[in-house]
């Protein structure tokens, strides 16, 4: 029940934070973006219905084909970011319209692609949808096997084509900009605080660096055997996975030991297991 509760109200917050950037950034710049709220936003400047409105038909009429046709426990999935948004987004679309809007296109972009960058990957995060637009791929892909993500960037292309059409040519560069930079966003907000740093070391003295690993720095290791290119020898690689902060502590150790040790040092976007997800087991 703890995580139902922690989940639904992180996806509430996700949503406002996405509500907020298209009501105090997007809609006074008439900017244009991809999927849902880009109907939306298209549908608002031209004919002047409220944003909120046509979001909530939107992510209705959708959410109704969802459950239709990929039955209850996708809807429930789908729910609450349905919902949610048109409701959050009529608040800070009043919000809005007590505080005088920044008149600057630049800035409209950058806080514009953070925030709705930053929105969706603290949705995607938890494990639910955001609804709306995400919904037609899935279906479609249930009957073609096309993949999801070529699915979403064509759905997001055409609506950006179709607002490009009846848009100024450089708000429609500034869209562009503005989907490059929460896409940027999204990814990197799924893997923040998740990625660690993988380091290898070949040396003579594996096993003292090993124990010290384990000892000093308190990381598990796996070592691996292989064998050198040159003289063709057996040698062991000791593997361990450190945090940054680990990493330069980890190297000064091994040059302790052996000053001739060979790291290799490489970003791993995600780690899962004991010592990181999980609580550590010593015995």
């Amino acid at each position: 029940m703890k995580k139902i509760l922690k989940t639904a109200l992180i996806v509430i917050l996700g949503n406002f934070i996405y509500a907020f950037a298209v009501a105090f950034f997007l809609e006074p710049s008439k900017l244009i973006t991809g999927g849902g709220t880009g109907i939306a936003l298209f549908v608002h400047h031209m004919f002047g219905i409220k944003t909120s409105l046509v979001v909530l038909a939107i992510n209705t009429s959708l959410f109704l084909v969802g459950l239709k046709i990929m039955g209850r426990r996708f809807a429930a999935n789908t729910l609450l970011s349905t919902f949610c948004m048109p409701v959050e987004l009529h608040i800070c679309e009043f919000l809005a319209s007590k505080i005088t809007p920044v008149d600057d296109i630049f800035l409209c972009t950058v806080f514009g692609g953070l925030l709705i960058g930053v929105s969706l990957g603290v949705v995607i995060r938890t494990g639910a949808s955001t609804g709306g637009m995400d919904i037609p791929p899935i279906v479609i892909n249930k009957y073609t096997g096309i993949p999801i993500s070529t699915l979403m960037w064509g759905f997001d292309v055409v609506i950006l084509c179709i607002q490009a059409i009846f848009t100024n040519k450089n708000l429609v560069l500034y869209g562009i900009i503005l989907v490059i930079l929460y896409t940027i966003t999204l990814d990197r907000t799924l893997i923040l605080g998740k990625a660690r740093t993988q380091i290898k070391v070949v040396s003579k003295k594996s096993d003292e660096i090993r124990q010290s690993i384990l000892r000093d720095i308190d990381r598990g290791v796996t070592v691996m055997y292989g064998r050198t290119g040159y003289l063709g020898k057996e040698t062991e690689i000791t593997l361990s996975i450190v945090t940054l902060r680990e990493l330069a502590r980890a190297e000064k150790m091994v040059h302790e030991i052996d000053p001739e040790a060979f790291i290799i040092v490489s970003r791993v976007s995600e780690v899962r297991g004991r010592g990181f997800t999980q609580q550590k087991k010593y015995l």
